[in-house]
């Protein structure tokens, strides 16, 4: 994994879950990730790897986990267990602050945002292959939370779908460092075409929107 090029017209950013519940104080979640966050410096790479991608003239794709609204998950056969605790917390409720974006990041013209996940697969019940594929997208770059799940999903259906993944390593989090070691040194590698730091990625993204390779 060395020297990857990234063509801002072939290159995606997705960008999973940046809602208050995860990322800001107060969040029903915020608490469970602090001190994985705080140690990688999440929101600042979050930031970085943001505004890097939108200076390349690289596209944003909103990859949100579902809003939970009343009636959630009632009466399924096989919810999951972490449906089970959306459906306990009311994580990311629609309507409400927790559901809300990140201030730091909120969409803005010409972002695309897909439709929301029901499970940790962005791909799975989505448009997000449809959306990729109409935009030439060949490089998915996956940034967001959480590292062992819906980042983690997401990405391996994309090297599933033929797409070149790379995962950021610290501009996700996870709520421990054994969750953040699995998702980066035991699973990441098998799937993953580039793993990276936010710093390694901005140094490989094109430096301007004109954008020639890296």
């Amino acid at each position: 994994m060395s020297n990857p090029v990234y063509h801002s017209e072939r290159t995606g950013l997705l960008l999973v879950d940046p809602y208050n519940d995860f990322l800001s104080d107060g969040g029903k979640l915020f608490s469970l990730l602090t001190d994985v966050a705080d140690d990688v410096h999440l929101l600042d790479n979050l930031r970085a790897s943001v505004a890097a991608a939108r200076s390349a003239g690289i596209q944003m794709f909103y990859v949100p986990h579902r809003r939970w609204q009343p009636g959630d998950y009632d009466n399924w056969d096989h919810p999951n267990p972490t449906q089970r605790l959306i459906q306990q917390r009311h994580t990311f409720a629609k309507g409400t602050w927790g559901g809300e974006w990140h201030p730091d990041f909120v969409p803005q013209d010409g972002d695309i945002i897909i439709h929301e996940h029901w499970g940790q697969s962005g791909f799975a019940n989505t448009d997000l292959d449809f959306q990729l594929k109409q935009q030439g997208i060949s490089h998915v770059i996956v940034v967001g939370l959480l590292a062992n799940t819906c980042i983690e999903s997401t990405a391996r259906f994309a090297m599933e779908l033929g797409y070149h993944v790379t995962l950021v390593r610290d501009a996700t989090a996870a709520f421990s460092k054994e969750m953040m070691h699995a998702a980066h040194h035991l699973n990441g590698p098998t799937f993953a075409h580039e793993i990276l730091t936010t710093s390694e990625l901005v140094a490989a993204l094109p430096v301007a929107s004109q954008g020639s390779p890296a």
